[in-house]
């Protein structure tokens, strides 16, 4: 006959399970170490023994470190989830065409694209890269919100997780310094053709609803050259989000005043776009209402110079013009983050951002 559950026996059981529960270990999914790091027991199969495939004993000794279960066998899962070592039998290493690539390169760029393949490859590191891929990294206490809010990492593990990527995408210069904010290249590879869709975007069509006749409008100078990339960015960006673009001058300036028309668009899209290049006075007459409006609005600009103080808490897409593949990474890179503005709209509205900053 099962115990009564106020009894003594009962309690007791009770305790037990709730320190059980307690005691439960998180295991990250992300590597515990960073990129340069992970990279020393690969780098000791290749000088030790010219790269064969060997047991995580000799491995171990290789790097002159003691075999166990415990720090060994976690650097061991820090090279793996890299793409460095692979696992071809229980308890057996060897290195992978990535890790010969990065310490072994037969051409002058092997080892960095070798170093950003390892990044692209990692798990959580990979996703929050491609997050903030040519943004600016938000302050350092926003950014820790949006690793456990939005990437799931726990809370005792922040510290580690923000020391491992930054530290990481520092060793594969995935980091820029700009006006003492860290600008987080894109360094992903072009896609085979302007319809393919990243991981990152499939990921997003299946997390965000977006129905027939949602709009994107966008907010942008009509003078050449930045006006001509309505139609070659802009508008395949947003259809490539499932969204039907819009944009002042061709598709609503009809009779009436012009002001009311705008106003209607802003106020009818699900989310909009403010390209910021050249700090045109229009752009950001329009992008006002927007923000008094509190409508979502991705900010995208080719110069951080052109992007007002009082804008730079919330996330901008930069773009540089002299990358051969701009044009496409600036289609996907949009696609993605007017789905996620749609998704979190915390991170782009402009109230949010100020109540954030004042907390």
């Amino acid at each position: 006959m099962p115990a009564d559950k106020h009894s003594p026996m009962a309690r007791v059981s009770k305790k037990k399970q709730n320190k059980r529960n307690s005691s439960a270990v998180v295991v990250p999914k992300y590597p515990r170490h960073d990129l340069e790091r992970a990279l020393r027991i690969p780098k000791g199969i290749l000088d030790q023994n010219a790269g064969q495939e060997c047991t995580e004993q000799e491995a171990a000794r290789y790097i002159g470190v003691k075999y166990n279960r415990g720090p060994y066998s976690v650097e061991v899962s820090s090279a793996a989830k890299f793409g460095l070592v692979s696992k071809p039998a229980s308890g057996r290493l060897a290195l992978t065409d990535l890790a010969r690539k990065i310490l072994k390169p037969q051409s002058p760029s092997d080892k960095l694209s070798g170093l950003r393949e390892a990044v692209l490859r990692a798990p959580e590191i990979s996703d929050v890269y491609n997050h903030y891929r040519n943004e600016n990294l938000p302050d350092a206490q926003f950014f820790e919100n949006a690793i456990t809010d939005r990437f799931n990492i726990p809370s005792g593990k922040v510290s580690e997780f923000k020391d491992v990527f930054l530290t990481t995408l520092r060793y594969a210069q995935l980091l820029e310094e700009h006006d003492g904010k860290q600008r987080v290249i894109d360094a992903t590879e072009q896609l085979s053709s302007p319809t393919e869709k990243s991981a990152t975007l499939k990921r997003l069509e299946k997390e965000v609803k977006v129905v027939a006749g949602d709009t994107c409008f966008v907010m942008m100078p009509f003078a050449l050259p930045i006006g001509s990339y309505y139609e070659k960015i802009y508008a395949p960006a947003i259809e490539k989000a499932g969204l039907r673009p819009l944009r002042a001058d061709d598709e609503i300036f009809k009779t009436g005043k012009i002001i009311d028309q705008i106003w209607s668009g802003i106020q009818s899209s699900k989310v909009l776009i403010a390209e910021l290049t050249g700090r045109n006075p229009n752009v950001y007459y329009e992008l006002g209402l927007a923000h008094a409006s509190g409508k979502p609005v991705v900010l995208v600009c080719s110069s951080e110079a052109d992007v007002p103080f009082d804008l730079r808490h919330i996330r901008v897409i930069y773009y540089e013009t002299t990358d051969p593949f701009w044009g496409q990474k600036l289609i996907d890179k949009i696609a993605e983050n007017v789905l996620s503005a749609i998704q979190n709209p915390a991170e782009v509205v402009f109230q949010t951002a100020l109540r954030s900053d004042k907390t």
